[in-house]
Order: structure tokens, then sequence, then C-alpha cells
């Protein structure tokens, strides 16, 4: 039985270090529906492609009210980079290594890889209503159409 936060539960409230240093929290988005989206690495295929794709749809996501927000465990430094080489608006935040948002909601979990067993995370989405509740998950997220449905889902709520 697992302990994690789900549809229907308040998103936990843990502080995660913007690119520039400061600190952003899922409690600064109250008022207003946010989709966070949690990826293994900046500046790999698949994560690359999901961060360019929430970002050429951030102006949607804007005129639906919607907040985006990427984390990943990568430095703010690395983030940094990663903005910058291919051009992404769509917000990151770097998750703290222990104790992380990622951590609460059990996507930073033991993962395979050619036999070998390593702690990463887990590619998910979770989109949280106005109130900071959580609406709705994707768990083991296929890149490919995945910014679209979570307009979908988002614009619907």
């Amino acid at each position: 039985m697992s302990t994690f936060p789900a549809v229907g539960d308040m998103i936990p409230d843990i502080a995660m270090t913007t690119p520039d240093g400061g600190s952003v929290k899922p409690s600064d988005f109250r008022g207003k529906n946010l989709v966070v989206f949690f990826y293994p690495k900046d500046d790999t295929p698949g994560c690359t492609t999901e961060n360019k794709d929430f970002s050429a749809m951030k102006a949607d996501f804007d005129a639906a009210g919607v907040a985006l927000l990427g984390v990943s465990k990568d430095t703010p430094a690395k983030h940094q980079k990663f903005i910058a080489k291919h051009g992404l608006t769509a917000p990151l935040a770097s998750d703290p290594e222990e104790g992380g948002l990622s951590d609460a909601l059990g996507v930073w979990a033991e993962k395979q890889m050619y036999g070998k067993t390593y702690m990463g995370m887990v590619r998910s989405t979770y989109l949280v209503d106005a109130e900071g509740r959580i609406a709705q998950v994707w768990d083991k997220v296929k890149v490919k159409g995945h910014a679209e449905d979570v307009l979908a889902a988002a614009k619907a709520l």
C-alpha cells in the first residue's frame, strides 16, 4: 500500500531551487492550476523533447490560466545551460537531493537499466488545482503528445 499522495490529496509544499538560485514551491501557484512535470535529466533526448513541447505550448497553458513547472534533480546551473541551449520558456526547478518533492510523491524511485538498479526520476506529471489538490497524475509518461494531453486535461478542470 502506497503512502504517497494521490488524486484528491494536497500536493506536498516542498521548496525547490529555481535556475537563478531563488526558491519555488507548489503553494506559490495557489489560485491557478499548476502542471508539475518531473523528468529524469537535462539535455537527454526524451527530456529535451518534453521540455521543448511544454515550452512551445506555454502560451496555450498561460491562456488557460495554467502554470508550468518542470522538475529534475539537475543543478540550477545545469538548468540555466539547458534553458539557454534550447530556448526553453517553461520554468524549471531543481529538486533537493533528498527529501524533495519527487521523494514525497514517489517519483524518485528505483529503476533498472541493463541489469543495473539505480535511483532515478520516473517521468511523471501532476495536474494540481487552484487549491493545491492533485487533480490528475500521469505516471511513466510517453513524451509524444503528452503536453497536448496535459493541456486538454487542464482546460477541463
